[in-house]
């Protein structure tokens, strides 16, 4: 699956103002992410799912949010919050995926948020969950919150699997970009049965007998999912920028493409996206491939964020670089900026954060070294 985008591109093209007008994904839309196999992607074979590759996710993903970021964002989350739910126990399992794999899975689980109480069979769960992405075409949300841990044991940073009917969705999401994604908040007092949570914790371990996709560790692959929008996205600034500003005719009969300071933005910033596709297609090959170990995770990490501010630069400059022309609202330019923008402010793509990760596994991994070897 995912080798045939057609209906997604098609869907995302032409319901592209709709979206943005309407905050969330269009009907069509979403079953065209659902047709095209998104949603199935991460899903283990045992339920007909395709237990895929982070490789053919960033190809995917990218490629749609060429066309419309938003649509590629709820598609990228569909597919990892499917890889997330494949850590329920069996039965939890069946609950969502006993009669189709194809089933939309929405999340808010970073940070915990909302309260749980153990209660015989399960846990009683409350409160409210912000920025539920893709959650009105949702069949499942998963939502985490701190919860008591066994007798004797520290609280545990929980997730909880509820079906989409049980939670109300509040209409809070009204951003500068990404505005197409129904990023929501969610309400909810529920009863959730002890085979429809995991906790936070089981997303480092490696299942057993699984497909490679399921025991790769989580922070080796959380910033690719939220990247590879960005990827796609930048990729639309740089080629809807060439063709308003480079391909334009001046007075003189040249085109900008001819001005020093325009081939100047044109190199650099195909430079900084082509720079960022080869990093994160190195990361998505890590995460296919790669033996694991701490210093991969960080190095995956660190190579993520780079991409985005790679993005983020060369979009930041075609935008201040395009003049005032840029400025209108429907200007395809600068909603693509938008969109960028608007995701490097998730968490996971902060480039500090994965800095300061990837100097410290580097030191741990050059403790561990035999002293001849350093």
């Amino acid at each position: 699956m995912l080798s045939d985008l057609r209906r997604t591109l098609s869907a995302a093209r032409e319901d592209h103002a709709l979206v943005e007008e309407g905050r969330r994904l269009t009907d069509r839309v979403a079953e065209a992410l659902v047709a095209d196999g998104f949603a199935r992607h991460f899903v283990p074979e045992r339920w007909d799912g395709c237990a895929g590759t982070f490789t053919a996710l960033l190809d995917a993903v990218s490629s749609v949010a060429e066309t419309c970021a938003s649509t590629a964002w709820c598609a990228s989350l569909y597919a990892a919050h499917g890889r997330l739910a494949s850590y329920l126990p069996e039965e939890g399992q069946r609950a969502l995926w006993g009669g189709t794999p194809d089933v939309c899975v929405a999340a808010s689980v970073v940070p915990p948020q909302g309260r749980a109480e153990r209660v015989d069979g399960g846990w009683r769960i409350s409160g409210e969950w912000t920025m539920a992405s893709g959650v009105d075409h949702a069949d499942w949300v998963l939502l985490a919150s701190w919860a008591e841990g066994p007798a004797g044991e520290a609280r545990e940073n929980r997730v909880f699997a509820v079906p989409r009917p049980d939670v109300k969705v509040r209409d809070t999401w009204h951003p500068v970009g990404l505005r197409g994604t129904g990023s929501n908040t969610v309400e909810a007092e529920v009863f959730v049965p002890g085979h429809l949570s995991f906790t936070v914790r089981d997303l480092a371990r490696a299942q057993p007998h699984a497909a490679r996709c399921h025991t790769v560790p989580f922070p080796l692959v959380a910033g690719l999912i939220f990247a590879a929008p960005v990827l796609g996205a930048a990729e639309s600034t740089l080629r809807h920028w060439w063709s308003q500003q480079c391909l334009r005719t001046r007075p003189d009969g040249s085109t900008a493409a001819q001005q020093p300071s325009q081939q100047r933005v044109l190199a650099k910033a195909s430079a900084h996206i082509q720079s960022a596709r080869l990093l994160l297609e190195r990361a998505a090959q890590r995460a296919d491939t790669a033996p694991i170990t701490p210093l991969l995770v960080a190095e995956n990490q660190r190579d993520v964020a780079a991409a985005v501010e790679l993005c983020g630069t060369a979009a930041d400059e075609m935008l201040h670089s395009a003049g005032a022309r840029a400025l209108d609202d429907t200007n395809p330019l600068q909603r693509a900026w938008r969109d960028i923008t608007a995701a490097r402010a998730h968490g996971t793509l902060n480039f500090e954060t994965a800095a300061a990760t990837y100097a410290q596994a580097r030191l741990a991994a050059q403790a561990a070294e035999p002293e001849g070897a350093r």
